[in-house]
């Protein structure tokens, strides 16, 4: 062991991606004296590895579809092509941009960095090790946010280097002619419109009877029919039994759908069925933290406390919804809590953001949900076909959907799949949190030509008024 000291700290936070840092910051400006553990790259997986780099290929695959159909425009492009290292060149440009300044950020609160992964020896005590060294550190409060690792599927699999998760995903220099990707989630869906937009023949794979599960189906049936344009290939209601190599050097994918074994064979194979609560070698056991009922991530209340006085958890280890943003508020929460304030975690209005080709955006309540919960409801949508804005930029698929309680009027729950969904989503997040009505929205003028008139427009729908469509109602 080391003989390396530090002072005491405030707190200890374990994992520096946007739910650590976050919380290190926010607990840094409250006037706590603050160490950040990391055993990799400060942002962790969302800004190395994540969220960041698969959007950047996303707007490369998007200027890619731009130049294919510039024509239309009425703009000529000759001998247009594709280089994957300079796409992959950008990404890690922007990347290691944006790890550099996070960095810089947390340094600029005075936080102590600290490298090396972190092993729980009690309450008040974590030792740290590297490849260079071993010491301990003492701390009032430890915040675990060690985020998540990609789910391993347990089935029969040979692998010359052809099976392949998110990560690898995101450093493919060569592309392949053929991917089967397994899982039909957030993350397997963008990575399929990605590499279909680059010429790659693309199959998804899904378990459940649809992608995309948690979405309302008139939705996911929209994403549906623009996949089968762009020839992303589904399968679904199929359960994937072996993954075994071929004698071209690729992959044979077996799987079961209606009582009959099918093979699929590609090049590469996506494995992208989840992602699990990293709690390996953490030491829970050494103070008592408890799990989920299902075992899965820590367990926490709504003050993001664990069943162990001073230990707290945020993000992807708790499993409560593994989103980025999420991450970062619960951070927030939890280092209010630990300076002495009482906040707790409101779940009402969480937005999600999905990057496909039309993207795609959710807050509140499904429909489903809602009728589950006995609510009476009236439902609103406009389609951006109908949206002149998004005809300008090209774009005729998908429409915004919004439901609201017919007793109180007020919005309980928007879906939206189409051009820049992912950024309008934030005026119905902020509607649901503030429990702001339909009548409210209706009398605020929305600037013309924008894509956030068809907020405007479905929240009219909801009593049949829209101005710009006529409800087949």
């Amino acid at each position: 062991m080391s003989e390396k000291k530090y002072e005491k700290f405030d707190i200890a936070i374990i994992g520096s991606g946007p739910g650590g840092y976050v919380s290190a910051i926010k607990a840094a400006m409250l006037g706590a004296k603050v160490a950040l553990i990391e055993k990799s790259e400060i942002g962790g997986i969302c800004l190395n590895w994540g969220c960041i780099p698969t959007k950047a290929l996303v707007r490369s695959a998007e200027i890619l579809d731009e130049v294919k159909d510039a024509r239309s425009y009425g703009v000529q492009v000759d001998g247009y092509s594709l280089d994957m290292k300079k796409v992959m060149a950008r990404k890690k440009r922007i990347v290691r941009q944006l790890s550099m300044g996070t960095e810089q950020l947390v340094k600029a609160h005075n936080i102590e960095i600290i490298r090396g992964k972190a092993y729980i020896v009690d309450k008040n005590t974590l030792e740290i090790s590297s490849d260079k060294e071993k010491f301990e550190i003492e701390t009032d409060n430890i915040i675990i946010a060690s985020g998540a690792k990609s789910t391993k599927l347990n089935i029969p699999m040979e692998d010359k280097g052809n099976i392949i998760y998110s990560r690898q995903a995101l450093d493919l220099e060569e592309l392949p002619k053929s991917m089967v990707i397994v899982g039909g989630g957030v993350i397997g869906m963008e990575f399929a419109f990605i590499y279909s937009t680059f010429g790659v023949e693309v199959t998804v794979v899904e378990y459940l009877d649809r992608i995309l599960a948690m979405l309302d189906k008139d939705v996911t049936d929209e994403l549906m029919k623009v996949a089968r344009r762009k020839k992303v290939k589904i399968i679904t209601s199929a359960k994937v039994s072996e993954i075994i190599d071929s004698e071209d050097d690729g992959c044979i994918v077996k799987y079961k759908a209606e009582d009959e074994t099918h093979e699929l064979r590609a090049e590469k194979v996506l494995l992208s069925v989840g992602r699990t609560p990293y709690t390996d070698g953490l030491g829970l056991e050494n103070i008592g933290v408890e799990l989920n009922e299902n075992g899965r991530g820590i367990f926490v209340n709504d003050k993001m406390e664990t069943n162990v006085e001073g230990v707290y958890a945020i993000g992807d280890v708790t499993n409560k919804i593994q989103l980025a943003h999420v991450a970062s508020h619960q951070g927030i929460i939890v280092a209010e809590n630990i300076m002495g304030n009482n906040i707790k975690m409101d779940y009402t209005a969480i937005p999600s953001a999905i990057f496909t080709k039309p993207e795609i955006a959710v807050v509140g309540l499904t429909e489903q949900q809602a009728e589950k919960e006995g609510r009476k409801v009236l439902v609103g949508k406009f389609p951006f076909s109908a949206s002149g804005k998004a005809l300008v930029h090209g774009s005729r698929d998908g429409f915004v959907k919004v439901i609201k309680d017919k007793e109180n009027d007020r919005i309980i729950g928007a879906a939206m799949i189409g051009p820049h969904a992912t950024d309008l989503v934030s005026e119905l997040t902020l509607a649901i949190q503030n429990n702001i009505t339909a009548e409210q929205i209706s009398h605020t003028i929305h600037a013309h030509p924008t894509t956030a008139e068809a907020i405007h427009e479905a929240v009219l729908s909801t009593e049949n008024e829209a101005l710009h469509f006529v409800s087949k109602k």
